[in-house]
């Protein structure tokens, strides 16, 4: 038995798909790619995987991972293809590999955030936005495991960069804490409706781009 790990896709319609119902998505591809997960003992068994950072609903990703356990030896090369061939629509597996890192050392993730706005740009937003997400204090409401708390969020962005802009749309990156504390990148978005009401977006879009380790290399 050995523990692997999968850098795979969530896209397209595919964003659609909650968290529990991707791991029985996966649970079944393995299943049906002859693939067989090694499993916990005791009274409710279950497949041994585990996902590094699981998606919100509704947000992108291009370099999500999850660790497996097989209980045959070893991976086989043609793993990635057997499971694409298994999977839904805008899942798919870009790499199947061993590694020993561990995913806490995740420090951040990059994610691109698309703002739409469907009667055109407000007038100086990315000057506005740039100088919301530079102030010392920005303090929005976080679900927490004991209720809901004031979080301050600049303090755990690590960068950001306007991309592009149309007439109805702007892009930018941002690096963000990944794990203690994480930092969604929706919060981004409910500061602009609390401290810049009028360049509240009509629609926000989520793509996460990488994932990076403390000394801001990528993670595998």
């Amino acid at each position: 038995m050995s523990r692997h790990r999968l850098l795979f896709t969530k896209t397209g319609r595919a964003v659609y798909i909650s968290h529990l119902d991707l791991m029985r998505t996966f649970q079944r591809a393995f299943a049906r790619a002859s693939l067989p997960l090694r499993h916990t003992e005791g009274f409710n068994p279950h497949p041994v995987m585990n996902f590094a950072l699981p998606l919100s609903v509704g947000t992108a990703s291009v370099c999500e991972l999850m660790d497996f356990d097989l209980l045959a030896e070893p991976l086989p090369e043609d793993t990635e293809k057997r499971l694409n061939d298994a999977l839904p629509e805008g899942v798919r597996v870009l790499k199947a590999y061993d590694s020993e890192r561990r995913f806490s050392e995740i420090k951040w993730v990059c994610v691109s955030v698309r703002l739409e706005y469907d009667k055109g740009l407000p007038r100086d937003l990315t000057a506005r936005l740039r100088a919301l997400y530079e102030r010392e204090e920005v303090l929005v409401p976080k679900r927490t495991k004991k209720g809901t708390a004031d979080f301050n969020i600049t303090p755990h962005i690590g960068a950001l960069t306007i991309l592009s802009q149309s007439d109805c749309a702007l892009i930018f990156e941002a690096r963000l804490s990944a794990q203690n504390p994480t930092l969604s990148p929706a919060l981004l978005v409910q500061a602009i409706e609390l401290y810049e009401p009028d360049l509240k977006p009509d629609f926000a879009a989520f793509t996460r781009l990488e994932l990076l380790d403390g000394a801001l290399e990528t993670f595998r």
